[in-house]
């Protein structure tokens, strides 16, 4: 029963719910971080995104069970092992399916329709979408944001356009990682046909993957950079006592949010440096908890904002 019970949290892959925290970046930007039934809302996205993440999941490894069989690593996964049923397996997808999406049409009509766009889009994405190159990049980061409208639309606030061009080059930046390093990583087992494994794969190459990668981590920096430039005005009403106008040409006392950039960057490098020395990406968020110092960063960079948005400006 324990080793049951084990396989199908690995089914759910609770691990890959930290996306989801995504839907709450409209309210921390917009400083709404501390209003109760604001928090509340998106506290409730969030576990109904949950739902429907692991629902999506668990689709994608009915689709791909005879593909992940012949994979190095995803042929331990549950339902490629046969550890559990695929009976059970599809119970509990349509369970989750359609918990999460009848939920989501109490809390409200839009949010409940961007949950039924997000499961279509990855159900047609696990279906056939994934066998088409460039298409299954750019669905891989439809979903990151479509996570951060549905916070927008539960909550009513939004982000600013600059932040959400951040989103948008970081969800591509993150979705070509993940291809890169599963060509990588199956171009170095001999064992493993790349197209009998996953079909586009065999129309990426490394150099043109490299070419994307580079494109979106400099977009990424860039939008962030404008954004942090451009938000927060007014800055800190103790920091005109601090630090004199006329030394930084107001600078810091009106932009603090540019402090953040740098464990931006830190993060954006020490991730492709994962990528290209350590073949990882695969799986983001598995680079995240397993890399102390990519970790830290985005520790610090959210303490940064949230310390700037909520206790200086």
């Amino acid at each position: 029963m324990k080793k049951m019970f084990r396989e199908i949290i690995r089914l759910l892959r609770p691990r890959q719910w930290i996306k989801n925290l995504a839907i709450f970046a409209a309210i921390i930007f917009s400083g709404q971080l501390l209003d109760a039934i604001t928090i509340e809302k998106a506290i409730s996205g969030f576990f109904i995104f949950c739902s429907l993440s692991s629902a999506i999941y668990i689709i994608n490894d009915i689709f791909d069970v005879e593909k992940d069989r012949l994979h190095p690593f995803k042929r331990f996964r549950p339902l490629a092992s046969k550890t559990i049923p695929m009976e059970l397996g599809v119970i509990l997808a349509v369970i989750l399916s359609l918990g999460s999406i009848s939920a989501s049409y109490f809390i409200n009509p839009s949010f409940f329709v961007i949950t039924i766009v997000f499961f279509l889009m990855h159900f047609s994405y696990s279906a056939f979408l994934k066998h088409i190159e460039l298409v299954d990049i750019l669905t891989l980061a439809g979903g990151y944001i479509l996570r951060v409208f549905a916070g927008e639309v539960l909550t009513g606030f939004h982000i600013s356009a600059w932040l959400l061009l951040t989103t948008i080059s970081l969800s591509l930046f993150l979705a070509i990682g993940k291809r890169r390093s599963e060509l990588t990583l199956l171009s170095h087992n001999s064992k493993t046909n790349i197209e009998t494994t996953r079909k586009t794969l065999s129309h990426y190459s490394e150099k043109l993957l490299d070419v994307y990668l580079s494109i979106f981590a400099t977009s990424t920096f860039m939008a962030y950079a404008q954004f942090t430039f451009l938000e927060n005005p007014k800055g800190a009403s103790f920091a005109a006592d601090l630090i004199p106008g006329d030394i930084f040409g107001n600078y810091l006392q009106r932009k603090w949010l540019m402090i953040t950039i740098i464990p931006v960057v830190y993060g954006i490098m020490r991730y492709l440096q994962r990528i290209y020395e350590k073949h990882e990406g695969e799986s983001p968020e598995r680079v995240l908890f397993s890399d102390r110092p990519l970790l830290t960063s985005v520790v610090i960079w959210a303490f940064l904002v949230v310390l700037i948005i909520y206790f200086i400006t």
